[in-house]
């Protein structure tokens, strides 16, 4: 697919081709949760399982990246890794130690109908100082998930600012040495907007001030294929007042 031309002002090249390509965020078809017997699933070709915290597939036809018919019949993927086969492409993840199994199609119709990303105008006003606040050592956060899964994991920290004069306390994961991120909702949500987006902050200075720039806000994987086990926002993460800034929903044919 090439770039779309009048959806938005802000889409760049990197951005169209990660979700569009043939294998991108759109070409997710299917998500596949294994257990230690070897089955049959939707849209795979061979047999899956899960062992040792890796993806085990059999039965595999048509590998020509293979040198021999002893080692088609089984191939192991770590979570992060994939293959290519018959135009699929096949990935391990993994959540809580659980194994899955992606299916990337390029003939998804959440890629095929997929005509472009549409965004808020960009305005200066929407980049916002805030202070960065670390988190007490120790503290812990619950991160749910779209499927309703809940994890635990350390917490990093909040940002204070205000919108539209309201005080405002974001929570952040990440490494305030490396670069912060948020989940955040607000009232253009399932009206102008998907109903939550991403959003990628720089690492605060030494005296925790920062900017936070919402143009940058960009749409979760799942707003382009119901596949995905996206984080949701945390509480005070969803915001009441409107921000009009960043990618607000795919356009689709």
């Amino acid at each position: 697919m090439t770039l779309p031309t009048g959806t938005t002002e802000t889409l760049t090249d990197e951005r169209w081709l990660a979700v569009s390509s043939a294998h991108g965020i759109a070409a997710l078809r299917h998500t596949h949760w294994l257990d230690d017997r070897p089955r049959a699933y939707e849209g795979a070709p061979g047999l899956w399982r899960a062992a040792d915290g890796a993806v085990i597939g059999s039965g595999l036809h048509g590998r020509d990246d293979l040198a021999s018919e002893a080692s088609r019949s089984e191939v192991r993927l770590a979570p992060g890794e994939h293959l290519d086969i018959g135009g699929l492409r096949l990935k391990a993840i993994s959540r809580g130690g659980v194994p899955a199994l992606r299916v990337f199609d390029p003939e998804a119709p959440s890629r095929t109908r997929l005509r472009g990303i549409l965004s808020f105008p960009h305005a200066d006003a929407w980049a916002i100082p805030g202070l960065f606040r670390p988190a007490a050592a120790g503290t812990t956060t619950v991160i749910e998930s779209v499927d309703g899964s809940e994890r635990e994991e350390p917490a990093v920290g909040t940002i204070a600012l205000q919108i539209a004069g309201a005080p405002v306390e974001l929570t952040v994961t990440g490494d305030p040495a490396e670069g912060l991120s948020a989940v955040i909702a607000d009232a253009t949500g399932n009206v102008d907007a998907y109903r939550f987006r991403f959003l990628e902050i720089d690492p605060p200075a030494a005296d925790g001030s920062v900017i936070v720039d919402f143009n940058r806000a960009y749409l979760p994987p799942c707003a382009f294929s119901e596949h995905y086990i996206c984080p949701l926002p945390p509480a005070n993460n969803r915001l009441a007042v409107r921000v009009d800034a960043g990618e607000r929903i795919a356009e689709v044919a």
